[in-house]
């Protein structure tokens, strides 16, 4: 997945042509290359040898091919600088053009591709930037995993500084969202980049002395995966780095079901709760107007022992009355449903 996407970034990549004119009055032109690993590519000159009188090759400012007009002398690789064994047997001139070919790419072979024309009315100078892509390219992308609280930055780091770059870029999900070069012409972030990403507007930040970037007020939709790809000089070598960012949300809604239930639960204790006092308070109410109850019985006996017998029997008369509506008020609460 990582290779066909990193294939797919540069194979497709527009080719674009920048015309600098220095103070010399030398035109340099620069234009990136992309090839798969093991394939060959050809950087083409545009010019016949025998216009020119002298065409050089150099890879990182480093000599590794040079052609005269006259074809009175040539050299690739190790012919041109002893120490120059990267391309050993690998170069191929072009003595009509002076283009040269690179057999059997590598990874390593990325870099920065320079070519000088010198002719008899004027200097001039073309930049190939060459990107070599394929499983070994795939096999040097690392995966970082970071999470961040929503609404908090975070940064990812390149370890790298910019002018030790030739450029550094930021893909979120194969879309272009941050750039910087090494000499600073061309910086963007979001929108500045691709018109149609508006996902990130004013909340990316790029460092420029490292390339790393910041992503500010962080959302749920920022989850995805970040791609760092960079071409170094220092080193002659392309780089790719995968950030898998997770943004989460710090407090969460809880479970409705299980809210529910809890809910269910402690209505259940209470209504228990408020049945068991109901029961306790009536039983207590009960067993005082009982105690009353005999209490004025006792009383209203003793003064009844006192009294003529008129008087006791009227007094049992209301005692056995009172006696049967306290049975029947006891029967009826008894019959009260809970």
């Amino acid at each position: 997945m990582i290779c066909r996407k990193t294939f797919s970034k540069h194979y497709y990549a527009f080719i674009w042509l920048m015309l600098i004119v220095s103070s010399s009055g030398v035109f340099a032109y620069t234009e990136e290359v992309s090839v798969m690993e093991g394939d060959s590519v050809t950087l083409n000159t545009g010019v016949q040898t025998n216009q020119q009188d002298l065409i050089r090759w150099y890879y990182n400012d480093i000599l590794i091919a040079l052609i005269t007009g006259d074809l009175s002398y040539n050299c690739t690789d190790v012919q041109c600088d002893e120490d120059t064994e990267r391309f050993r047997g690998r170069l191929k001139l072009d003595h009509q053009t002076g283009s040269l070919t690179i057999m059997n790419t590598r990874y390593t072979d990325s870099g920065e591709y320079t070519l000088e024309i010198i002719s008899y009315s004027s200097d001039s100078v073309k930049i190939f930037i060459v990107s070599v892509t394929g499983e070994s390219s795939c096999l040097q992308a690392s995966v970082d995993k970071v999470s961040v609280v929503e609404g908090d930055p975070v940064t990812l780091n390149t370890d790298v500084q910019t002018n030790q770059q030739h450029r550094i870029r930021w893909y979120y999900n194969v879309i272009l969202i941050a750039q910087i070069k090494r000499d600073q012409s061309n910086i963007c972030t979001d929108v500045q980049c691709y018109e149609g990403n508006e996902r990130f507007r004013d909340r990316l930040k790029l460092d420029h002395q490292t390339g790393s970037l910041t992503i500010m007020n962080t959302r749920d939709t920022d989850t995805g995966e970040y791609t760092l790809e960079i071409n170094s000089i220092s080193n002659s070598r392309f780089s790719e780095k995968i950030f898998s960012v997770s943004v989460y949300d710090p407090d969460p809604d809880p479970d409705p079901g299980r809210g529910i239930y809890a809910a269910v639960i402690v209505a259940v204790i209470v209504a228990v709760i408020l049945q068991i006092v109901a029961v306790i308070y009536f039983c207590k109410r009960r067993a005082r107007r009982n105690e009353a109850n005999r209490t004025e019985r006792d009383n209203q006996e003793s003064r009844a022992e006192d009294s003529s017998p008129d008087q006791r029997e009227t007094f049992l008369m209301k005692n056995l009355r009172d006696s049967n509506l306290n049975q029947t008020e006891a029967e009826a609460a008894n019959e009260t449903p809970t």
